[in-house]
């Protein structure tokens, strides 16, 4: 079976849009490519950051064509999402996700209206099921959906659907289930979602990389590049001036999304910080805050400057 695996650094790149509010293709052809000049090889589309449930179908369809299109001719790794609530339309788009190329399946449980624990599991394995030999990544967000699974659960679905590959833990806090899941499914590796805001704690605990947003890579590259050379000090030094910045604007995904977006447009990323309505508004100290934030991350963020991208 085909063992690929989201490691390092895996940014849940934005959906950007017009000023009128559609969505802008040549945007996002930039954006995927300042990823991989940024040194990323993993990307993943489309989550939370990426507003996919203020997207029609087309829209998605679209965007994820273009990514897997533009991310490939940089030798990226492209896990596709697959956040859909029915069971038969999760299927039919995961199948159509590996019939375009996707290296990689995301599967969101369902969790509109509260589904069961039992039809949470036939969902995920009637995905598994449906794409084969491709690897899948179980994301497990609670704080955004209220699904409830534990190591036990996962280790189940693992041992019966061998293309369950990852799990991409966003559990507050994520460790002490990524130890249980070492220990319940030592196969499965784990990704650490929610911006990182345990990052540290995570890589101690065993996890293999990070799915952030997509503004700004090069600090996350940064840490896993010190990580991985063995200067835990350095890495935790650099998690640590971003962890003021990064638990703020976790409060909410729609502030997260929005101060990305603000950082993506000041970085001449994206034309617009335009997110689809309803959106969180930032005020003016929110503002002052991005403004703070790109200064104390001039040294990695500046044009020309180089954060060392090691991953694996």
């Amino acid at each position: 079976m085909n063992r690929t695996l989201i490691e390092g650094v895996c940014p849940v790149v934005e959906t950007p849009f017009t000023t009128e509010g559609r969505i802008d293709l040549a945007s996002f052809r930039v954006l995927i490519r300042s990823l991989a000049a940024a040194g990323v090889r993993n990307v993943m589309y489309p989550g939370f950051a990426s507003e996919f449930y203020k997207l029609t179908d087309q829209e998605r369809d679209e965007l994820t064509g273009v990514l897997l299109d533009e991310a490939h001719r940089h030798d990226m790794i492209v896990a596709v999402s697959v956040p859909d609530h029915a069971t038969v339309v999760a299927v039919e788009r995961a199948r159509r996700a590996v019939e375009q190329g996707a290296d990689m399946i995301n599967i969101l449980p369902p969790h509109v209206q509260s589904p069961s624990g039992v039809a949470v599991r036939a969902h995920i394995r009637a995905v598994l099921d449906a794409i084969g030999s491709t690897p899948a990544i179980l994301q497990y967000a609670p704080a955004q959906t209220g699904t409830a699974l534990d190591a036990t659960i996962i280790a189940d679905l693992a041992a019966t659907s061998p293309n369950l590959v990852q799990v991409k833990v966003e559990s507050v806090p994520p460790g002490q289930l990524i130890s249980a899941l070492r220990e319940a499914a030592p196969a499965l590796s784990c990704v650490v979602g929610y911006a990182g805001v345990q990052l540290i704690d995570a890589l101690r605990r065993g996890a293999v990389g990070v799915q952030p947003g997509s503004s700004f890579p090069e600090i996350y590259l940064a840490i896993w590049a010190a990580w991985s050379g063995g200067d835990h000090e350095q890495a935790a030094t650099v998690h640590a001036r971003l962890l003021p910045y990064i638990s703020y604007w976790m409060q909410s995904v729609e502030l997260i999304i929005a101060a990305e977006k603000e950082i993506s447009a000041r970085r001449g990323i994206l034309d617009t910080a335009i997110c689809r309505a309803p959106a969180r508004d930032l005020d003016a100290e929110e503002h002052a805050m991005i403004d703070r934030f790109l200064v104390e991350f001039d040294d990695l963020l500046r044009p020309g400057s180089k954060a060392i991208s090691i991953q694996g």
